[in-house]
């Protein structure tokens, strides 16, 4: 997704400035940016309608209060990942059309921080401690049971329906109750793979 966008965000800012797109090499094959900014938008307003509007309007408020300069960078994606948790393509070209900040700035940045997601969270984020602890505890099984419940593919952390999205972390700061996570806010210790099962379904029973 984020490569998608900087394709079609540099050949967006290309066309607007008057000069022409460089040939470029992608995938071993050499073609006009200029082609690529006349397809590429149409697949990113497809995702972005599969997903709902993006509201552009909050989009503006955040580059307001953060600046137009490269430097606030950080400051905008993290307000844009705390609205919408997570980075969709039309807020990213919103940013690099209102502000100084280029294209590969934003991925650069994107990728580097593990806070930022290219692709939409399901409807609970549920956190999973991979610590020490956790990992002694035995996590590894538990978090193989969810997977396999929700049926979430092996290069994906969401399930298909997008009810859940599961993320590794480092630590939750709860070692006394490993193996540990937290669904949305609520912290859910000394879990088994069926309690952990458990505890998903009450998540969507509590709404």
């Amino acid at each position: 997704a984020i490569v998608v966008f900087l394709l079609a965000a540099k050949g967006s800012r290309e066309l607007r400035s008057g000069r022409q797109p460089e040939l470029v090499t992608i995938g071993g094959s050499r073609r006009a940016d200029r082609d690529r900014a006349a397809m590429t938008p149409s697949v990113a307003l497809a995702t972005a309608a599969d997903e709902g509007a993006v509201d552009l309007g909050f989009v503006d408020q955040v580059i307001a209060s953060q600046g137009q300069s490269r430097e606030s960078a950080i400051p905008i994606l993290q307000g844009l990942q705390s609205h919408f948790r997570y980075l969709p393509e039309e807020a990213l070209r919103r940013v690099c059309e209102q502000t100084e900040i280029e294209p590969a700035q934003i991925m650069g940045v994107a990728s580097f921080y593990s806070q930022f997601r290219s692709d939409p969270v399901g409807r609970y984020l549920v956190r999973v401690c991979h610590g020490t602890a956790c990992h002694v505890a035995g996590i590894g099984p538990i978090m193989d049971e969810m997977r396999r419940r929700l049926e979430i593919p092996p290069d994906a952390d969401t399930d298909p329906m997008r009810r859940f999205t599961l993320e590794s972390v480092n630590c939750l700061g709860c070692c006394s109750l490993a193996p540990v996570m937290m669904v949305e806010e609520h912290v859910a210790g000394h879990l088994t793979p069926t309690s952990a099962w458990e505890e998903l379904q009450e998540s969507e029973a509590r709404g």
